[in-house]
């Protein structure tokens, strides 16, 4: 699922998820990146449609402009009833299949836990000591694995808008009105696995809110991650640290 709404105030109103990094546009960066995803479910403004690959699911919160949450919630509406959902916001140029990898490697269980594979170590954490509240039940969770795995800084700040959940899981955690809720809020009672990205490139949540960070996102060199999930290389021009990105939840 990915959110690709917001007014991009702070890039003075244009199209966020269209404007480009190495000469491709954030959305298609993205898409790129999740092309194996079934069903692929875009929730933006009627515009993104001729941007989206055939089979794509494009939905919209109602009203617009409800925020992150209402966006998950629309979203929602269109996942099968268990399985794996992938969430991820439109303006995230450096992600790539193995980044997406390392995620549903989160999701794998209790082996998981602290254990180290392909670029990513995973930690178990239950938000606010409360971790068997909101938690998925069903086919869609093995015994006492985690509810969602998702990307946090090296300050250990959760990226909220760079995580896999439970399909499960995620309805159950989300509120009975979500318009104008916080992701954080979301995470509220849910046992999440917490995957630190030790991998190549840049870090697959760095995000473009601002005309600054999306220069900053420029001037890394490589080409830019495709179908074949291609990694910009690692230069001493690469956005800022795991440390320094926010975390990426506000659509804006």
């Amino acid at each position: 699922m990915v959110l690709a709404g917001g007014a991009g105030r702070r890039m003075g109103g244009a199209a966020k998820p269209l404007l480009p990094v190495g000469g491709v546009p954030m959305l298609r960066r993205v898409l790129d990146a999740v092309a194996d995803a079934r069903p692929l479910i875009v929730v933006g403004p009627p515009e993104l449609a001729g941007e989206l690959p055939e089979g794509a699911v494009l939905t919209r919160e109602d009203p617009p402009g409800g925020g992150p949450v209402a966006a998950v919630a629309a979203g929602a509406a269109s996942l099968p009833p268990d399985g794996l959902v992938l969430l991820v916001a439109s303006d995230l140029p450096f992600l790539t299949p193995a980044a997406v990898a390392a995620l549903a490697a989160g999701l794998s269980g209790p082996a998981a836990e602290g254990h180290a594979v392909e670029g990513h170590a995973v930690e178990r954490h239950a938000v606010e000591g409360h971790a068997n509240e909101g938690r998925a039940t069903g086919s869609d969770r093995p015994a006492d694995g985690p509810d969602v795995a998702l990307f946090v800084d090296d300050d250990g700040r959760a990226q909220h808008l760079c995580a896999m959940w439970r399909i499960g899981a995620l309805r159950a955690a989300l509120p009975e009105r979500p318009h104008g809720a916080s992701m954080r809020a979301v995470l509220d009672g849910v046992d999440v696995a917490r995957v630190r990205w030790t991998g190549a490139g840049p870090p697959p949540w760095y995000d473009c809110d601002t005309p600054d960070e999306l220069r900053r996102a420029e001037s890394v060199d490589g080409a830019p991650p495709g179908p074949g999930g291609a990694e910009p290389a690692r230069t001493d021009r690469t956005p800022p640290s795991r440390g320094g990105a926010r975390p990426t939840e506000e659509l804006s």
